[in-house]
């Protein structure tokens, strides 16, 4: 009698582990061997084995890049990206200036608009 209590008290633990077991016997049943696995994705194993052992040897072998003085790393493209680089702007700005002065340039814009 104290076998049935006790078997009551754990009956779904007992359902839980049971089919977990089945679930683990049926994968390594149903599943394909590992060798069959590595024959069929060799070349990306070994690609990708490659491509990694050329990162490490390009990091060790390329000196590190010595920083411009007094800017942080990646700030001259972040520049570059976000707008015009501020050597830049004051000759943009001139460029502006005389076009507007200028009556917008050699007249090539207006020509192909007229109608004959």
């Amino acid at each position: 009698m104290e076998i049935q209590q006790l078997l009551l008290k754990f009956k779904f633990h007992i359902l839980i582990a049971s089919t977990f077991s089945i679930f683990i016997f049926a994968l390594i049943y149903l599943a394909p061997r590992f060798l069959d696995v590595v024959k069929y994705f060799w070349p990306l194993l070994l690609s990708t084995a490659l491509f990694l052992v050329a990162v490490v040897l390009f990091g060790w072998i390329s000196p590190p890049v010595a920083e411009v003085s007094g800017e942080k790393a990646g700030e001259g493209i972040l520049d570059f990206v976000a707008g015009q680089p501020e050597q830049l702007q004051p000759h943009l700005h001139e460029e502006l200036r005389e076009h507007e002065v200028g009556g917008g340039g050699g007249g090539e814009e207006g020509e192909s608009s007229k109608v004959a």
